[in-house]
């Protein structure tokens, strides 16, 4: 859907010089509240649509979605990157207290991805997790700083608090939009932390990334179900990077 926008804002931002491709897949969204199995075919399709624009590596920019495919791997001769691993990775390194919460949609946490990928990591780290089903709703309905948004955020995040959590993943790639609703709940002793950092370092090993152009790349925005209220959703979410129009494509 759109919550990858957060992503690809990141990751435009590192290498302003490179070219993206932006996949939408807004005639199935949300992914969070459908089973794995339906959400490793949307996936596939998706990843299959964005091969042929010859692209050098596909990010998987969502959390449900990363879920599926590091369930059940996708063969590519290009290489697939997901969201839940690098998010793991950061949070096991921010962490001193080893205890570490997760917010995401009800797919991501009861497959427990991130609970395999933190205790691959560290196995002596306690993991609570928290599913925030409202949230990505009220981020696409642009309720970002709302008194009815900042109630959901506490309701969800109080009872891990009390956890005495030092760390907290934002396991949905449009949490980050929420995220100073969010700090505000759990104060500054808890460190957030966004995919998109761990996701920059794993990109950065694969080293492709055109880093030294000085001639701005060009950013191609697809979707597979157009509506004048994507158009909005699409700019409050990129934060000003500059694409030409969004294009409808047909998966099939």
């Amino acid at each position: 859907g759109v919550g990858g926008l957060t992503i690809l804002n990141a990751l435009k931002r590192r290498w302003p010089g490179e070219n993206f491709v932006y996949l939408a897949d807004t005639a199935r969204l949300p992914y969070g509240s459908k089973s794995l199995h339906t959400i490793h075919q949307y996936a596939e399709q998706n990843i299959h649509a964005l091969q042929k624009f010859s692209v050098k590596a596909i990010v998987v920019a969502c959390n449900s979605a990363s879920t599926a495919i590091l369930e059940r791997p996708i063969n590519s001769a290009i290489p697939i990157l997901n969201v839940v691993a690098p998010g793991a990775r950061k949070a096991v390194e921010s962490s001193k207290l080893k205890r570490i919460g997760v917010l995401g949609t009800r797919a991501t946490v009861l497959s427990e991805a991130y609970i395999h990928a933190i205790h691959r990591i560290a196995p002596e780290a306690v993991v609570f997790q928290q599913p925030c089903p409202l949230w990505v709703p009220l981020v696409e309905e642009g309720w970002i700083d709302d008194p009815i948004t900042n109630l959901i955020v506490y309701r969800y995040i109080n009872n891990l608090v009390r956890e005495n959590i030092d760390t907290l993943i934002l396991g949905c790639t449009h949490y980050p939009v929420l995220k100073n609703a969010i700090q505000k709940v759990v104060g500054r002793e808890i460190q957030l932390i966004d995919s998109s950092q761990g996701l920059i370092e794993d990109i950065e090993k694969l080293g492709i990334c055109n880093a030294d152009s000085n001639k701005p790349g060009q950013v191609q925005m697809l979707c597979t179900d157009f509506s004048p209220r994507l158009e909005e959703t699409f700019r409050l979410l990129l934060g000003g990077i500059h694409y030409d129009k969004i294009e409808t494509i047909d998966l099939n």
